[in-house]
């Protein structure tokens, strides 16, 4: 499920967003099958050897990493049968199901098998991402690299809409997608990882275009005012200005080391 920037068709007149997107008759927008995120593959620090890729959609973000890096033993997981139909054309292996319902061993992956683990914008379309997360640990070998992408919620469109027109107005894709079901500030995304057993050791911003002037005007000011309409803010750091530019965090991490009594640190 990458691509949460992807353009997407237009609703039909008299459609809401909820009719085009949800329900269990709306098919995924094929549009998104050939969506990824390249920084994905920029933020790995390494070459990678074996990858899992959860939600990989039509398998194009491995097929990217296999032009960097081939010889990638890549493996996605999807759910959408069109979608990993397409995958299987360009990955190594394919698992159509959802990860909660996946036996790793009947499908060839042991424990410390993996070296690479990515989730491109797909935690924050999960009901339980924190328990995806944890689920995917034992598979993961001790020096792993984990990138992961996911929107920002603290940014200046979301913080002026809100403000301004008084609503939370979802949309076909984007920061607002109404498929989406959790929501991360940076702060959150570090806690998540950090409460997963993974500590954060690189964050690459994406900057969202509507605020990219502005944020190149005003980066290495030490203080910084905005006004978003009636919203005016104040005393901002560049971290602060930064964040409420971004569109998506990508960030790299790594397992933590495992406790002695971890029936995996064998």
């Amino acid at each position: 499920m990458t691509g949460d920037t992807a353009q997407t068709s237009e609703l039909a007149p008299g459609q809401t967003v909820w009719e085009h997107c949800l329900g269990t008759g709306v098919a995924p927008n094929p549009l998104y099958y050939n969506s990824f995120n390249a920084t994905l593959r920029e933020v790995l620090a390494r070459a990678p050897r074996r990858i899992l890729e959860l939600g990989c959609s039509a398998g194009k973000l491995g097929e990217f990493i296999r032009e960097k890096y081939p010889g990638t033993f890549h493996v996605g997981i999807e759910m959408n049968a069109e979608a990993a139909a397409l995958a299987r054309t360009r990955l190594s292996q394919v698992i159509e199901a959802r990860l909660e319902d996946i036996d790793f061993a009947a499908e060839g992956i042991a424990p410390g098998s993996i070296d690479t683990f990515i989730a491109g914008d797909v935690l924050e379309h999960l009901y339980d991402p924190w328990r995806a997360l944890v689920r995917v640990r034992p598979l993961l070998s001790d020096d792993a690299q984990i990138a992961v992408s996911v929107p920002n919620v603290r940014n200046l469109m979301i913080v002026g809409q809100l403000h301004n027109e008084g609503n939370w107005r979802y949309t076909p894709a984007g920061l607002l997608d109404v498929t989406h079901i959790r929501f991360f500030a940076l702060r959150d995304v570090f806690q998540m990882m950090d409460e997963t057993g993974y500590r954060v050791a690189d964050v690459k911003s994406n900057i969202d275009a509507r605020y990219a002037e502005l944020y190149s005007a005003n980066r290495g000011k030490p203080n910084v005012t905005v006004q978003v309409g009636r919203v005016k803010l104040e005393n901002l750091s560049e971290a602060d200005l930064l964040e409420y530019c971004t569109l998506q965090f990508i960030v790299l991490a790594h397992p933590k080391a495992r406790a002695a009594n971890d029936p995996q640190a064998a």
